[in-house]
């Protein structure tokens, strides 16, 4: 009787956690690859995007550091918030896209220009220290891993 108790309470801990899942992602354009993995909420919203809560990867060979918090620019992007969406339907990023840190201390955003000339996807690239940035157009995949 105990041991069925104790398992029940274990089984209803692990339904109450909240389940992730795990992606691949690339992109590649002019001067800029990067890849990695995202850790998402299980469950998608309304529209089909996942919550991205998690990012491991590199960006033209430096490691990826962190995930920018949603609501909040990378620096050097004032003014454009990320939100750290996807989802597996084309557009696959919102508008706002996704943003992270480097070990080297820059940052990058990529996104869905839907607004732009050429509707496509962008990535954002900033380099405060050297007041660089750069926004070319790239090619952007995201699979949930099995």
């Amino acid at each position: 009787m105990k041991l069925a108790f104790a398992l029940a309470i274990g089984v209803g801990l692990l339904a109450g956690r909240a389940q992730a899942s795990t992606w691949k992602w690339s992109y590649q354009g002019e001067g800029v690859a990067a890849s990695g993995t995202f850790m998402t909420k299980d469950a998608p919203n309304g529209d089909g995007f996942y919550e991205i809560t998690g990012i491991t990867g590199e960006a033209n060979g430096v490691a990826i550091t962190g995930l920018q918090p949603p609501g909040t620019s990378i620096p050097g992007n004032d003014g454009y918030p990320v939100d750290n969406l996807v989802r597996i339907a084309a557009p696959q990023l919102s508008k706002d896209g996704f943003g992270y840190a480097m070990a080297n201390g820059t940052y990058a955003n990529p996104f869905y220009g839907a607004h732009f000339a050429k509707p496509d996807y962008y990535a954002f690239f900033s380099d405060p220290a050297n007041r660089r940035t750069s926004e070319p157009s790239v090619a952007f995949t995201a699979t949930i891993a099995p």
